[in-house]
């Protein structure tokens, strides 16, 4: 099967973030399948972008072929990044009938964050003198997402315009693939038709837990040295910015009088000097931060961890549910999640590995933290047992990318 895969942030390893058409398309390659990956030139996502001369440049990424578009660079989410959108959509949508003759898909998956890239999508599959399956995928749920916690109006032109692509999306294409699990309704409203709902969440590259990278000395060494003091070590590892909403792991620091709990923030962030400088001006003596680790390092630093904590602002968008890349790596960790998200439902309900709290409640987080602290090794463990299992049997690259070709396999030709 040719596979045509488009998405404006796509990355690798070596680059960085977005991930997953990545994995996706090296585990396709090595089933026998091309994939071409048509993506922008710069990508805020991206810790590295790609030296780009003109457009439609090729790379060839471990059986990959990408396709480069060149974009102008940006910062933050002003006009600029709005321009690169446009640039990315409209050199592909005035080449689509090359990139059909050239490369001549069997199926094509619209997959940027924004839904504006259906449009090629569907002049692909128009231009076509064959059946084009068409799919498009769900990361975020845009424009909700504008309006609903970017605070745009609805009648903005540029949420207008993403409202006319998602709601094409749903109405032309022939399957949607969601990463949010509850987002179907919300998308039948929206001229989804029933049945071509699919929900295909991140999830972990096994290869990566079995050959990891070996922690730095200065993490080694200073949560070494809490463990040998027999402290309970509560973990975050991630971003530090506003969406975190990491003061609430702070509130429950200050909050706690058991001693022998010592909450770690690993990771970097716009809010990092901030909650560092409030750490030390209320003298909050159980809460340590440190550095970033690269992806690599993530299954030795969980290592360390008793349990895995992580929230986030409260947000109307929540409703769809989440998909949260270090759930699945807490999961696969083997340790126990505490989970402060104003969630009805998670994989960590699902799965029993783990707590759910309610975020506005410092003493009933407190409660969850101790609740795991109590519990005997062999509870604690059958816990991140189950969660690893999950993970395991549901949740990696592999087993995800053989579920995403079967959804490609039942449109009919």
């Amino acid at each position: 099967m040719n596979i045509v895969l488009i998405n404006h942030y796509a990355g690798s390893p070596e680059m960085g973030m977005e991930f997953r058409p990545y994995y996706f398309a090296r585990e396709w390659v090595k089933k026998g399948h091309r994939v071409d990956i048509f993506a922008a030139s710069y990508s805020h996502l991206r810790r590295v972008n790609p030296k780009v001369k003109h457009d439609f440049q090729e790379e060839v990424i471990d059986g990959i072929h990408y396709h480069w578009i060149k974009t102008i660079q940006y910062e933050g989410n002003g006009a600029k990044r709005a321009i690169t959108m446009a640039q990315f959509v409209g050199k592909l949508w005035i080449n689509a009938k090359k990139i059909t003759k050239k490369f001549k898909p069997d199926a094509v998956i619209t997959s940027s964050t924004y839904p504006l890239d259906t449009f090629v999508g569907q002049k692909i599959r128009r231009v076509s003198r064959k059946k084009i399956r068409l799919i498009h995928e769900v990361h975020d749920m845009w424009p909700s997402t504008l309006y609903e916690i970017g605070g745009m109006s609805r009648k903005h032109p540029f949420v207008v315009a993403m409202q006319i692509g998602e709601d094409s999306a749903y109405k032309h294409s022939d399957k949607v693939v969601s990463l949010l699990p509850y987002a179907e309704k919300y998308m039948r409203r929206h001229g989804l038709k029933k049945g071509k709902f699919v929900c295909i969440p991140n999830g972990i590259v096994e290869e990566e837990w079995d050959n990891p990278q070996k922690l730095s000395a200065q993490h080694a060494d200073i949560l070494q040295q809490l463990k040998d003091n027999g402290d309970f070590i509560v973990g975050y590892f991630g971003g530090h910015a506003l969406s975190n909403a990491l003061d609430v792991m702070i509130d429950t620091a200050k909050a706690c009088t058991d001693k022998n709990i010592k909450f770690v923030l690993v990771g970097d962030g716009a809010e990092k000097a901030r909650l560092m400088g409030r750490v030390r001006a209320e003298k909050i003596e159980n809460t340590i931060f440190l550095p970033p680790v690269v992806k690599l390092e993530i299954p030795k630093l969980c290592e360390y961890f008793d349990c895995v904590f992580y929230c986030g602002t409260p947000s109307p968008l929540y409703r769809f549910g989440v998909c949260l890349n270090k759930m699945f790596d807490s999961m696969r960790a083997g340790k126990p999640s505490i989970c402060a998200l104003p969630l009805k439902r998670s994989y960590i309900n699902d799965y029993n590995c783990g707590v759910c709290v309610d975020p506005g409640s410092v003493e009933n987080i407190i409660q969850a933290i101790q609740k795991i602290k109590n519990m005997d090794i062999a509870e604690q463990r059958a816990m991140g047992k189950r969660g690893k299992k999950a993970v395991l049997d549901y949740f990696n690259y592999k087993s995800l990318s053989e579920r995403f070709l079967r959804v490609l396999e039942s449109v009919e030709e």
